[in-house]
């Protein structure tokens, strides 16, 4: 008898969570709350982005990437020659994106009144008004972008949330697919680095 009770106990157990997880889905509150969980992760220190491209397989950037800002702004990459770039792809219906933004929103505070490093979010929503309401409601004032043309491949990780680091000379010496915590004083000293 306990054994149908507990079988029956477990399927009512089974059914709330599956529920609860439609519910998130299907009122588009699941990557909201999934992304709040994620966030909780990062706060723990232990995803810290990759910054140990040797020199031998750091790659040149292409700055043939076309950018529009939310004010319908165009930007090319081009135009950032010269400057280390912060580039981060991201989408308002992705998790990780969301957690790891406001490491980099902290991180974006520090360096904004700085010329000499730039941030580069570009957003790979189908639908940019999303984007726009997710900046918006969050508080974030980073600079924001969305594609004005063709991803070039070397930024085509398949994958998003992903981030590269742009030197002042050209080369890509940071990838980090998935997300990560861009706020420690070791990746400060790390973009700082990368204007020598």
């Amino acid at each position: 008898m306990s054994k149908k009770k507990s079988a029956k106990r477990n399927i009512i157990e089974w059914l709330i969570i599956l529920g609860t997880i439609a519910i998130l889905y299907f009122t588009g509150l699941y990557s909201a709350v999934i992304g709040k969980v994620q966030e909780g992760i990062l706060l723990t220190g232990i995803m810290q982005p990759d910054i140990n491209i040797p020199l031998n397989k750091q790659q040149n950037a292409d700055y043939n990437l076309n950018l529009i800002s939310f004010n319908n702004a165009e930007l090319s990459l081009e135009e950032l020659k010269g400057k280390v770039i912060f580039l981060n792809f991201w989408a308002s219906w992705c998790p990780p994106c969301r957690a790891e933004m406001p490491t980099i929103q902290s991180l974006y505070n520090k360096m904004k009144n700085r010329d000499d490093i730039v941030f580069v979010m570009v957003s790979l929503d189908n639908d940019s008004s999303k984007a726009k309401a997710f900046i918006k409601s969050s508080n974030f004032d980073f600079p924001v972008y969305f594609l004005n043309g063709y991803l070039p491949k070397i930024y085509d990780s398949g994958t998003i949330p992903s981030t590269y680091v742009i030197s002042k000379q050209g080369k890509i010496v940071a990838k980090e697919v998935g997300m990560a915590d861009y706020n420690t004083s070791k990746f400060i000293d790390f973009l700082n680095n990368q204007l020598l």
